[in-house]
């Protein structure tokens, strides 16, 4: 344990709350996706029975994740979650390799996609033109970062609200679509044919995308109150509110729209809200101010769990030391922060960045897999280690949830071997740069 540690070895102050760790899981996970992917979706299954099943698997196979997390979590309530989860299980290689892949895309794509499509929503009140939105985007990042940088408790002080707000305004606009009389949509009929399993899986990779978020809360590990209690209920309570509201806004969508037509639609929250009567031809601005909100939670929930992953690999040695520095007059993770703020610019910067990050999408499920193993691992090595909390349904929910991450992998290794090879040679890239910082490591002893 270091100087001015907690018992687990933390630095950062205890401050979030269960609340506050439940509305970072929330706000991260609702951002830009639920107002896009359902189009893509429709797009790959034939049949509104398909689509909500697909969401609904989706659903259960992040809840089986987060009720595995929070037996990790509890046991380790350590900053940087999954890679404290790794470190743990399967020692430092797999966890250098997780913090490699969020330093080289995964956490630059999160925040700069987000802010991007902040900006862009912002621009249909001021009406500006591309450029600016770059421009606007990047300010986004700098102001979250400021914001961030002057602690958590400022940082949750915005997202508390802004994940209540978005997430009353979601729910609020499906259920208004359920007024629009008859609908027009294509509920019926539920189900025409079969399912094509490959269909299923491929629709499952941009669904998890955006279920993505129901391991952030583990990120905050090393700041929450009472760990050991608040971190398996905000996992758990937190993705059982997403399935919620996921599900029923596609329902609605379903309701109001025809399958061809929501396929279609780029923006399909909008389009669904202009066939809302009660909002008329306000429907569009509504559905553009939620998505607005949303992103801007999500851009603040990323800033707030993304740099404890780069501040946690420096805390343990399998980073620059001075990554790990805790400002003094806020008690943040300070350089961490400026260096996430400065990757998210870049690639707000750089247009070409964004295909690579779209490649990326399924990265992190090998390590979402590995983690849930650990649970696994753990039970058998380190018996004797206190467990608070233990896996509902151990060990059939961790197991569903390694069978669903390996059969989206491989599905996505048959369907798109370009991109998914691309993937995982990033991934791979990491090993080398491993090897030289251990060799430059221990050349300084």
């Amino acid at each position: 344990m270091t100087i001015g540690s907690d018992p687990w070895g933390e630095r950062l102050p205890r401050r979030l709350g269960l609340w506050s760790l439940v509305a970072v899981l929330v706000g991260t996970s609702i951002g830009s996706g639920i107002f896009r992917v359902p189009a893509t979706v429709a797009a790959t299954l034939d049949g509104p029975g398909p689509v909500l099943a697909a969401w609904l698997l989706g659903g259960l196979v992040a809840l089986a994740g987060a009720l595995t997390y929070a037996e990790l979590a509890a046991l380790f309530p350590r900053s940087g979650g999954i890679f404290a989860f790794l470190l743990e299980g399967f020692g430092p290689l797999p966890a250098f390799l997780f913090g490699w892949s969020e330093l080289a895309v995964l956490r630059a794509s999160a925040l700069g996609g987000i802010a991007t499509i902040f900006a862009e929503y912002l621009g249909y009140f001021l009406h500006y033109d591309a450029a600016t939105v770059r421009r606007v985007a990047a300010l986004a990042i700098v102001g979250i970062g400021l914001l961030n940088y002057l602690g958590i408790r400022a940082a949750a002080g915005l997202m508390n609200p802004l994940t209540a707000l978005k997430y009353g305004a979601l729910a609020a606009l499906a259920l208004l679509g359920f007024t629009a009389g008859a609908g027009g949509g294509s509920v019926h009929p539920l189900w025409a044919g079969g399912l094509p399993l490959s269909l299923m899986a491929s629709a499952l990779v941009p669904i998890m995308w955006t279920y993505d978020g129901w391991a952030d809360a583990s990120f905050l590990s090393g700041e929450a109150k009472e760990p050991q209690r608040t971190l398996p209920r905000a996992l758990i309570l937190g993705t059982g509110a997403i399935v919620a509201v996921y599900l029923l806004v596609n329902l609605a969508y379903l309701y109001l729209l025809p399958l061809p037509e929501m396929a279609r639609s780029g923006l399909v929250a909008a389009r669904a809200a202009e066939r809302i009567p009660l909002l008329g031809a306000w429907g569009a601005a509504a559905a553009s101010g939620v998505v607005m909100v949303s992103c801007l939670g999500a851009l603040n929930g990323s800033m707030m769990t993304g740099p404890r992953i780069f501040f946690a690999m420096a805390d343990r040695g399998l980073f620059f030391r001075g990554i790990a520095r805790v400002s003094p007059r806020f008690a943040s993770p300070s350089v961490a922060i400026w260096l996430s703020t400065g990757l998210g610019v870049v690639y707000v910067l750089l247009h070409d960045f964004r295909q690579l990050a779209d490649k990326f999408i399924l990265g992190i499920w090998p390590f979402y897999a590995l983690a849930v193993a650990a649970v696994f691992v753990l039970r058998r090595r380190r018996p004797e280690l206190p467990r608070p909390y233990r896996t509902w349904g151990y060990p059939v929910v961790p197991a569903l949830f390694l069978v669903a991450s390996v059969g989206m992998v491989a599905n996505a290794l048959i369907t798109d071997p370009v991109n998914t090879g691309i993937t995982f040679a990033i991934i791979l890239v990491g090993v080398p740069v491993y090897g030289l910082w251990r060799r430059g490591v221990n050349s300084k002893r």
